[in-house]
């Protein structure tokens, strides 16, 4: 069966075109009214498709499913999220499609300063002849995720037009807010009703993650005195002064993501705001295991009490907040999750690559909560960046890996 690539490629520049950029200081969910925007789209495009319970509710998480034809095969589910990073721009996107690429670094022509270049982006190698797209430079391309968003949706209309493919039912959510870690705040595996979940948002194609970092968040508030400074003398504790002594304390070549790979965690400081008066700032915190969070914490804590002896007058608090744990041990509870997908991708005609992911995916949460949710890649590249790039022929065979593994579950 031929895949419609120009569907494809449609519906991925209609999507990335719709400002689904996530607020982190917003106190609605979702917190931006751009995703419940996409959402209703994709609701619409899936009645049009002849599901009929496609509904998007009031948090703004889209659902639908694809009926089975074959009996007694379980509920297998797929889902991506809406919403697209808070650190860059996802307004008024203009992507730049680059057909026939022909090798080298690219210029995105709003902004020439920009350049995605091949030693920096090797993978481009391997991508001679297909289609690239980027932006124009001065926003990011969104697709993390909507890349998944676009190859759920093909899948969807593959499957209702060719009833011929075997599968059991098939569950489509979309989520929001998952970039600011709220993609499950308000959704139970029970919601889904799939004995197996799968997120498509990752990089290259034939790549398979089960493991993710554990992570938490943490907030450092540092409390000092503040007066006029024509009487200062004596008397004022800046707490500006204070937040930079303690970033600067922070582990420079051990503990930052700027030094680190692989399995190795870190502690990364990724918002500062405030006065004289008093400062915040943002951390993240990520591991593999799950009990390092605590130590990276303890080293904040250490790091406040030391600040706080030598200003006896200022104040240094730390507070955590969990965000989502690695999923390996609740996908291990149902190694087929692992081993079906791998089956797929061989079918879809490439060698499965298991990978562990440096973040985290609305998987990580729905794995606690019980349903194992590996995450399969859909060709991002450079996410959260103006230098944001996809290729085509990636989402294309994404979509090739949903439709074999619908029909491996239903075979199983």
């Amino acid at each position: 069966m031929a895949l419609a690539t120009h569907t494809l490629l449609d519906r991925f520049l209609r999507y990335v075109r719709i400002d689904t950029k996530a607020d982190e200081r917003s106190t609605s969910y979702p917190s931006s009214p751009g995703q419940l925007v996409l959402g209703a789209m994709l609701r619409d495009e899936l009645l049009a498709l002849g599901l009929k319970d496609a509904v998007q509710d009031e948090h703004g998480l889209v659902f639908a499913t694809v009926p089975g034809n074959v009996a007694g095969a379980p509920t297998i589910a797929f889902n991506a999220h809406v919403d697209t990073n808070p650190e860059n721009s996802g307004k008024d996107v203009q992507p730049q499609v680059i057909r026939d690429y022909r090798g080298g670094d690219i210029v995105l022509p709003k902004d020439t300063s920009k350049v995605i270049r091949v030693a920096e982006n090797p993978e481009l190698n391997g991508l001679i002849g297909k289609t690239i797209i980027t932006t124009d430079g001065t926003t990011l391309l969104g697709a993390d995720d909507k890349a998944g968003v676009a190859v759920i949706m093909e899948a969807a209309r593959l499957l209702t037009e060719n009833p011929q493919i075997p599968h059991g039912p098939v569950r489509i959510v979309f989520t929001c807010d998952e970039e600011i870690g709220f993609g499950v705040k308000h959704l139970e595996p029970a919601q889904i009703g799939a004995a197996v979940a799968y997120t498509l948002d990752g990089a290259g194609s034939g790549e398979i993650e089960d493991e993710t970092f554990s992570a938490d968040a943490a907030t450092v508030t540092i409390t000092g005195v503040n007066i006029h400074p024509s009487i200062a003398k004596g008397r004022m504790v800046n707490a500006v002064r204070l937040a930079a002594m303690f970033v600067d304390r922070l582990p420079q070549r051990t503990m930052s993501p700027e030094t680190t790979d692989g399995r190795q965690g870190f502690l990364h400081p990724i918002t500062i705001e405030g006065g004289a008066g008093e400062v915040k700032i943002g951390f993240i915190l990520r591991d593999f295991d799950t009990a390092q969070l605590a130590v990276q914490a303890d080293l904040l804590r250490e790091i406040a009490r030391q600040v706080e002896r030598e200003h006896p007058a200022a104040k240094v608090t730390v507070e955590t907040r969990k965000q989502y744990r690695n999923m390996k041990d609740g996908i291990a509870r149902l190694p087929a999750a692992v081993t079906r997908a791998a089956e797929a991708v061989r079918r879809a005609g490439m060698e499965p690559k298991h990978k562990i992911i440096r973040g985290g995916t609305d998987g990580s949460q729905l794995t606690e909560k019980g349903l194992p949710t590996p995450n399969l890649s859909t060709g991002e590249h450079n996410p959260h960046s103006p230098l944001e790039w996809t290729c085509l022929e990636e989402m294309e065979a994404a979509v090739r890996v949903v439709l074999e593994l619908c029909q491996v579950w239903a075979e199983k």
